[in-house]
């Protein structure tokens, strides 16, 4: 880094850095596909070009050369990861694991059979409702006006259906429970 920055330089960056910062979060977002960091990818990008901002060299290409800092930046993200995503568990807490699973497997395969005999229980015309909400591709806005109800109406209705599933559950496995 060069010794000194004067405040012109200093003012210089800061507006090549500012008017840049879409294509920043841009290429960290492209090097980060379904990242949930990648704010905190370009913060630590933003921090690093201003550590450096004394080597960058006027008149050059700044967005290539933030560009290149911000490839590194999420290489030492990945590394980072990496390094973090090497916890080991105990021997003891593996095998406590282990034992909890085939219960857990159970107890879901119990859920899920009262799920399927509640679901039988309801009105053809709710089950159908329910079905349309959350197996298929449409919002609550699209369904509504498939329908001819409003988006408010329908949301009571598949809160009340939703609450009436669940006590239908809790009542199935509640039984289920007291015969074992």
């Amino acid at each position: 880094m060069r010794p000194e920055v004067s405040s012109d330089e200093q003012a210089e960056f800061v507006a090549l850095l500012t008017a840049s910062q879409g294509a920043i979060a841009l290429t960290i977002r492209a090097l980060m596909p379904g990242e949930r960091q990648v704010e905190e990818v370009v913060q630590q990008t933003n921090a690093k070009l201003w550590q450096k901002r004394g080597d960058f060299q006027r008149g050059t290409n700044f967005r290539a050369w933030a560009s290149a800092i911000a490839r590194y930046e999420v290489l030492n993200f990945r590394k980072q990861q990496a390094r973090d995503a090497r916890l080991t568990f105990s021997d003891e807490l593996t095998r406590c694991i282990a034992d909890e699973v085939p219960q857990m497997q159970d107890d879901l395969s119990d859920q899920q059979l009262a799920l399927r005999k509640c679901l039988g229980e309801l009105k053809t015309e709710s089950r159908d409702l329910l079905l349309s909400r959350y197996r298929g591709d449409e919002s609550i806005s699209q369904l509504s006006a498939r329908l001819g109800r409003s988006v408010g109406g329908l949301r009571v209705t598949l809160s009340r259906l939703r609450t009436a599933l669940l006590r239908c559950i809790q009542r199935r496995l509640d039984s289920a429970e007291g015969l074992a």
